[in-house]
């Protein structure tokens, strides 16, 4: 079993969790002990909980506006959802997931930790679930759908400026080229990589960024002139 007290470095640990650290390290050791029973998250990822996954999201807090309203989808072990929070706690939290086992472990995890974050079984393309979450500032996402199909289940979640950040891989870029068209058609603006965590994590955390500037389907306005 990990050691959820190594942290790859302590003073990064320290400067992005702050005086909730403690809660972070109590995070980890439920990914690495109840989260690798109930398969939520794989063994060989129990010693490297810390750089691929808590720290990992976290820095993506970098990208969030103060108090924002953070809406989570696919959350599975509460990432990015729960380190987002625990690194910022001014966010207002709910993690979207379908699936009840996972349900369960979120709701658990979250009552340990005494976080105020939201746990919602559903799916974010389901009218109920759009409609409980809908206007959000920021809705984040981590190997849950290729763009294109996040997009769709995202974008209206969001009010009109707010923005998707989906946490994708190394072939982020060539998802852009495939799926921008597609993205645009969906009321979104044009994707763009940002890179989060540069200097707290190795290599630091890519994140593909959509606006939502209007409803899918409606062209948008040209400028009279």
């Amino acid at each position: 079993m990990a050691d959820v007290d190594h942290v790859v470095d302590p003073a990064v640990a320290e400067r992005v969790f702050g005086d909730r650290l403690p809660l972070a390290r109590r995070y980890a050791e439920h990914l690495v002990t109840t989260g690798v029973e109930r398969g939520l998250i794989g063994p060989r990822e129990a010693p490297r909980i810390w750089e691929r996954h808590v720290l990992n999201c976290a820095v993506v807090a970098e990208l969030l506006p103060d108090g924002a309203r953070l809406v989570d989808v696919g959350s599975g072990a509460g990432l990015p959802g729960i380190p987002l929070v625990l690194a910022r706690p001014d966010l207002q939290v709910a993690l979207v997931e379908p699936l009840a086992r996972r349900v369960e472990w979120l709701e658990e995890v979250v009552a340990d930790l005494g976080i105020d974050v939201r746990v919602d079984r559903g799916r974010a393309e389901e009218t109920a679930v759009r409609r409980r979450w809908e206007g959000a500032d920021v809705v984040t996402a981590r190997a849950v759908a290729p763009l294109h199909r996040l997009a769709g289940w995202a974008l209206p979640l969001l009010r009109t400026g707010g923005r998707v950040l989906a946490l994708k891989g190394a072939s982020a870029s060539e998802e852009i080229a495939r799926d921008a068209v597609a993205v645009r058609k969906l009321g979104g603006g044009d994707p763009a990589i940002v890179l989060c965590g540069t200097g707290a994590v190795d290599p630091p955390t890519t994140v593909v960024v959509v606006e939502r500037l209007r409803r899918a389907g409606r062209p948008a306005r040209r400028e009279r002139r």
